[in-house]
């Protein structure tokens, strides 16, 4: 199946490299590598492709434009149905695994104390998730305590959650123009139940904007995983 074979490909590619020895291999080619090996949806390709790279190229680029790279190569496989949620399940685990991988080499402050306690999720009738998941893992990798609480997650529950953990900030994600206005909601409810002062509030997604950011009273928009960890720190730090 088509799946499949790209899957089959991805694997053979991270194989070919391997062979290769490591010798002489570009920062490009390395992280071209971990793209692919997040690609094969297979864990031992990951954490290979991340032993072989992390002497080479620091642990942050290696999650960013290695790691990431290839789920948002998962994503986009995964909306043309060349892969299915089994894969992006898969994937994001060996991800995970990668990153775990890197943290003996992370510095201090990304390693050991928390910065900041993160509450993300992705807006009730909105089932997207790996971009959200992504911004967790980075916010993660940058020290941060992260409680990931999924996709299509009622408002209610992103309050609820930020009680319980004592979160600094919620993150709200929404990917398409319809549950959008879920942002706002999240926002309003947080005033009404007396938090908005003591908690952050960071949106993104494709239909987000800093002028919908403004609108709506969030403290901040980012465009992507990079520029969320920025944000965050701006505002936590």
């Amino acid at each position: 199946m088509a799946h499949d074979q790209g899957i089959n490909e991805a694997g053979n590619q991270v194989s070919d490299l391997k062979q290769n020895g490591g010798c002489n291999i570009s920062n490009e080619e390395l992280l071209q590598e971990l793209s692919d090996a997040i690609v094969s949806c297979k864990k031992d390709n990951v954490l290979a492709a991340v032993e072989k790279a992390k002497g080479q190229i620091a642990p942050d680029v290696i999650i960013e434009n290695g790691l990431a790279a290839g789920m948002n190569e998962v994503g986009t496989l995964f909306e043309r149905g060349k892969l299915f949620l089994p894969h992006v399940m898969m994937a994001a685990d060996a991800m995970t695994q990668g990153v775990n991988a890197l943290k003996d080499l992370m510095p201090e402050s990304a390693a050991g104390a928390k910065m900041g306690v993160i509450v993300n999720g992705t807006v009730e009738g909105d089932v997207h998730d790996i971009g959200k998941a992504i911004v967790s893992t980075m916010l993660q990798s940058a020290g941060f305590e992260v409680y990931d609480i999924g996709r299509d997650v009622p408002i209610r529950n992103f309050i609820d959650k930020a009680k319980e953990v004592n979160a600094n900030m919620i993150g709200i994600s929404a990917l398409m123009t319809t549950t959008l206005t879920g942002q706002k909601d999240v926002i309003e409810l947080l005033k009404e139940e007396g938090m908005r002062e003591n908690v952050k509030v960071m949106i993104g997604g494709a239909p987000a904007t800093q002028a919908w950011a403004d609108k709506i009273g969030a403290d901040c928009y980012a465009e992507n995983a990079s520029e969320a960890v920025t944000k965050a720190k701006e505002l936590l730090l």
